[in-house]
């Protein structure tokens, strides 16, 4: 029986070149999986900073209405009249 040339390193070089193609194959996966959970991240960041924007009336941020809030008790309290109230209160809501 003859061995070709060539074929000497058989078992080990299959082996080096089956595990490079497995490792690569993982990390190329594992960077796209990296890559969507940065976009899907981003996404909602985005929707998160335009739902506050446009918060409308039912979206009002716990901010605006602490606000409304101080501003109502300065009314109560008489140190804004009801025009300053409403053009204060204007300002706050979209």
């Amino acid at each position: 029986m003859r061995r070709r040339a060539g074929r000497r390193t058989g078992g080990l070089g299959r082996s080096l070149v089956r595990t490079a193609l497995i490792a690569g194959t993982a990390q190329a996966a594992a960077g796209r999986v990296a890559q969507r959970q940065r976009a899907a991240a981003e996404r909602g960041a985005r929707q998160r900073a335009t739902r506050d924007r446009k918060a409308g009336p039912g979206l009002l941020t716990d901010e605006v209405v602490d606000q409304l809030k101080k501003l109502a008790e300065l009314r109560d309290a008489g140190v804004l009249t009801q025009k300053e109230f409403a053009a204060k209160k204007a300002k706050l809501l979209p």
